[in-house]
């Protein structure tokens, strides 16, 4: 087992607009407006990320897809007892590759990539089906 550590930096731009920075010089701008990714759909697209880039990467090998999407859709339940959560995760790939051998054979491994990210690659949604408990702290 190897560990690295990861971070993330969350500013406030103003009321309900806030950006996250990474250490390699990304940023990602979020709210709680109409036109901003929530944070709950920023957990949704995170999942998404993971594994599409896990099954993108062994796919893409054999061959570009015609057609690359995952959809990651959920229930968000408010529960004044037990506290908010997402339930019924569950993500959707749609993928096209083009006909002919390299086409065949990046079908053929689609299956075994996506249950790969799912079982063992994907950090974000194995973290969260391990349910990795986490920390505040006030400094």
């Amino acid at each position: 087992m190897t560990t690295s550590h990861r971070s993330v930096r969350v500013e406030r731009e103003s009321e309900g607009r806030y950006v996250a920075h990474n250490g390699r010089g990304g940023s990602l701008r979020f709210g709680n407006s109409d036109d901003e990714f929530s944070p709950v759909e920023l957990l949704l697209a995170a999942i998404g990320g993971c594994t599409a880039i896990d099954t993108d990467v062994a796919t893409s090998r054999r061959t570009e897809p015609d057609e690359f999407t995952v959809t990651v859709s959920g229930d968000k339940v408010s529960d004044k007892e037990a506290g908010n959560r997402m339930e019924n995760l569950t993500v959707t790939f749609t993928v096209r590759f083009p006909e002919g051998a390299q086409g065949d054979a990046a079908r053929a491994i689609l299956p075994r990539t996506v249950a790969l990210s799912h079982d063992k690659l994907c950090t974000v949604s194995r973290t969260i089906e391990h349910g990795t408990p986490v920390r505040m702290v006030i400094e």
